[in-house]
């Protein structure tokens, strides 16, 4: 057996940090060695939660040798110039979503990657999920005829004080210049990969809706209704102001599909429908594309169309108006 890939977190901005950094100590193929963070007493308490050695010290980490590759899990500001750097350096990436702030950098780093040969998985874990499985098999069977509207929800409470405190989800996820956006930008990224999943990647129009119950800088409510040239009406929704079950609906012109994680029910015109295991996830997928050198192409592409989706939600909430998509 091959000796397991040796694998660094860079950043404890995110609060995913520690589940990539636990995948990284878990998968029987890698073994983590270290964190940095630019910020010492962040990265200092991530590395004493995982044992492993602390450093601030960016380039000399990225000069060792024996490393293999990194998670990143940085401010969302910071993903070009950092990216850009591990993969000069020949550090294979394993990064949370979105890609990048904008298209133009999102395609910046997969440039890098490709040019330096390390392998980019982003973290795009729903795709893999097994009812995810299940709808791509349906929506392909033609059981639901042709899709005419489309509704994907996922929300949780992070936003919205319980015992005097101020919400569980950091005061930096509403920082403007470092989360670029609030919910729509980092919650709704799953919504909208999947909605692309299922309707399409290209719409013509983008409207987006923005609010804020708490009031902490960003929105923790929103709405977006992209409309497409087939006449499909998609719309995505994401929150950090309630705790509801992630759903999912599907119209078309001979059937209905509805899935919800209460219980797990994926039901197909009016009957419910097994759902499978899930898949590979990201992680995993991303030690396999380095031990068999190859490239994650569709992860990368969703990856890509994820961050222009963003992007022109963020554009048509500040215009205040449905806008062109492009």
């Amino acid at each position: 057996m091959s000796k397991p890939l040796k694998i660094a977190a860079l950043g404890f901005w995110h609060v995913h940090a520690g589940d990539y950094s636990r995948q990284a100590q878990e998968h029987p193929g890698t073994e983590l060695v270290a964190v940095w963070d630019d910020d010492a007493e962040r990265g200092q308490a991530g590395a004493d939660r995982f044992g492993v050695e602390f450093t601030g010290d960016l380039d000399a980490l990225l000069a060792r040798e024996d490393l293999d590759g990194v998670t990143i899990t940085t401010a969302t500001n910071e993903h070009r110039d950092l990216m850009v750097k591990v993969a000069q350096a020949g550090k294979h990436i394993f990064t949370e979503k979105v890609l990048a702030p904008t298209v133009a950098e999102a395609e910046e780093i997969v440039a890098a990657t490709d040019a330096a040969g390390v392998k980019l998985t982003v973290s795009l874990p729903r795709l893999a999920h097994g009812y995810t499985l299940a709808i791509r098999e349906v929506i392909d069977s033609g059981k639901l005829g042709q899709l005419t509207y489309g509704r994907v929800r996922l929300s949780h409470n992070g936003a919205i004080p319980t015992d005097g405190a101020e919400g569980w989800l950091p005061q930096r996820f509403f920082e403007p210049k470092t989360a670029i956006g609030g919910a729509l930008t980092d919650l709704g990224c799953h919504p909208v990969y999947l909605t692309q999943l299922f309707l399409g990647s290209t719409p013509d129009t983008i409207n987006a809706t923005y609010r804020s119950v708490a009031g902490r800088g960003l929105e923790d409510n929103a709405v977006v209704v992209v409309g497409y040239g087939d006449q499909t009406i998609g719309v995505i929704e994401a929150g950090f102001a309630s705790q509801n079950p992630f759903t999912i609906e599907l119209f078309g012109t001979e059937g209905t599909l509805t899935y919800t994680d209460a219980g797990n029910v994926l039901t197909v015109n009016g009957e419910q429908s097994p759902v499978p295991e899930h898949g590979k996830d990201p992680f995993a997928q991303w030690v396999d594309h380095i031990n068999d050198g190859t490239r994650a192409d569709e992860n990368i592409a969703r990856a890509v169309e994820l961050t222009r989706l963003v992007v022109a939600a963020n554009d048509a909430a500040d215009a205040g108006r449905a806008i062109a998509y492009s």
